[in-house]
């Protein structure tokens, strides 16, 4: 759990389906909730600005450039996908303390880890 600030309510090139954040983002945490002060979802974390590329086109180095989809888009996509979800019915904000925020997202957040081995890969390509 990080905290940070909405910095930008567009993306890269003024995409309006994304956020940009300030809260740090690290290789893996894509996919990961971005929740406001009442601990509700407001995005999806999704993805850092390149640094290195940024800093050699421009010589200056980014700080704190990331970015995550709106649960707008989000809530597009599951409906055009065809997948069912459940909104809150919370109407009121309530601002929490980061602890309880934390707390409360270990109840719907779970760690998803894709592996393969080397010989599965290969028997794949070999078409055993």
């Amino acid at each position: 759990m990080t905290t940070g600030i909405v910095s930008s309510l567009s993306g890269i090139f003024n995409d309006t389906r994304h956020l940009q954040i300030s809260a740090a983002v690290q290789p893996g945490n894509s996919g990961g909730p971005l929740l406001d002060l009442g601990g509700r979802l407001v995005g999806v974390v999704a993805a850092k600005l390149d640094a290195i590329k940024v800093a050699r086109a421009t010589g200056n180095i980014p700080e704190n450039i990331n970015f995550a989809i709106k649960v707008g888009a989000l809530r597009d996509f599951l409906d055009n996908s065809v997948v069912l979800y459940r909104t809150s019915d919370r109407p009121d904000f309530e601002r929490k303390e980061t602890a309880e925020i934390a707390k409360s997202a270990r109840t719907f957040t779970l760690l998803i880890s894709c592996t393969a081995n080397e010989q599965s890969a290969s028997a794949k390509k070999s078409g055993n």
